[in-house]
């Protein structure tokens, strides 16, 4: 007679191992959502974009001195319309302030972001950038009376 087998097979090893990376690859992504973590960073990124825009053509205006002056000519050659005033030189919030400012493809889509102008009757006029797919609360807003842009993405609204 044989010895007495001690321990597992191979094959009962690898049918184990099989099954606990099934239940793993099906029960992971219920734990973790990447999807939102990398809307959220999106957002910050164009929240990035659109502050240096705007640090940089009100750079531009104040270095032009004409606060008169409804657009600013960057290095490149894009005319940027904004704001005047000794307290202006903000983008405005159409194409072709803000839009112009971040290389926008058009009036509705920015660098993979949809964006879209309100207000107006007594409510602030704000440019607000959504990224495609994400829902709209998972946005960044840019007001071109301050120059502010504020970013609204958190992991838990996009």
């Amino acid at each position: 007679m044989g010895r007495p087998q001690n321990g597992f097979t191979l094959v009962e090893l690898v049918v184990v191992i099989v099954i606990l990376g099934i239940l793993a690859a099906t029960a992971f992504p219920r734990f973790i959502n990447l999807t939102s973590d990398a809307r959220a960073a999106a957002a910050a990124g164009m929240a990035g974009g659109l502050r240096s825009s705007v640090t940089l053509v009100q750079a531009r205006y104040q270095a032009t001195g004409n606060f008169a002056a409804g657009a600013v000519t960057m290095a490149d050659g894009t005319t940027v319309a904004v704001s005047t005033g000794a307290t202006g030189g903000f983008p405005t919030a159409a194409l072709a302030g803000i839009g112009n400012a971040m290389r926008c493809e058009s009036a509705s889509a920015c660098n993979g972001f949809g964006w879209a102008v309100a207000g107006g009757s007594g409510a602030p006029i704000l440019a607000t950038f959504t990224q495609a797919g994400a829902p709209t609360a998972c946005n960044v807003t840019y007001d071109p009376s301050t120059g502010t842009v504020t970013n609204n993405a958190t992991v838990s609204n996009c």
